[in-house]
């Protein structure tokens, strides 16, 4: 049994232990459904080409040292380049780059083939438009019911040029329909 494997079961019997009221699957997504969330395109380098998904679970984890992570499917047609890679790039998606979004969530196609992404240097995927990057290297990988929380180091950013007055907005994602903000959002 691997590491990662041995992991998930210590989990399973720890919530096993705790024989208790739970919500279902459903019950779970539905009250996520109703908490925005940023989007942003995983991507990396593996053998075969670049790999990419969607991901909408990107979170910030410490500033110092700078920490960020997200979590994956056990089951993502991704996971096995992320189970071996060292290094990717979070592309944080500016609000017109919904269709971006929507391609690198489908399944079964090259989501790399239409463009509008570019290698960094070191070889990381990072798209094109995006309203800011991160280059991490992965520090850990932890097995939590279903997928897995990969743990990063961010290594270096961009952040998309704006012309005066103009920020780019990011793509928010609620109730699996794509927002904008805006001036007339904030409060």
């Amino acid at each position: 049994m691997t590491a990662e494997r041995t992991g998930l079961a210590a989990l399973e019997r720890l919530l096993t232990e705790h024989d208790e009221p739970h919500l279902t699957p459903e019950a779970f997504k539905a009250v996520f459904r109703r908490h925005p969330a940023g989007v942003a395109v995983v991507a990396l380098l593996d053998d075969d080409g670049p790999v990419g998904f969607t991901a909408t679970s990107v979170i910030s984890v410490s500033a110092a040292p700078p920490l960020l992570a997200f979590s994956v499917a056990s089951t993502s047609s991704c996971w096995p380049a992320l189970s071996r890679t060292r290094t990717l790039a979070v592309s944080f998606l500016a609000d017109g780059q919904d269709d971006v979004s929507a391609r690198f969530a489908t399944h079964g196609i090259d989501r790399f083939a239409a463009g509008g992404w570019t290698a960094l240097p070191t070889g990381e995927p990072v798209v094109d438009g995006a309203v800011s990057w991160v280059r991490a290297r992965v520090v850990q990988r932890t097995p939590v019911g279903d997928s897995y929380l990969v743990s990063l180091r961010a290594l270096e950013s961009g952040v998309a040029e704006v012309e005066a007055g103009d920020a780019a907005s990011p793509l928010v994602y609620l109730d699996r329909t794509y927002h904008r903000l805006g001036e007339d959002t904030a409060i």
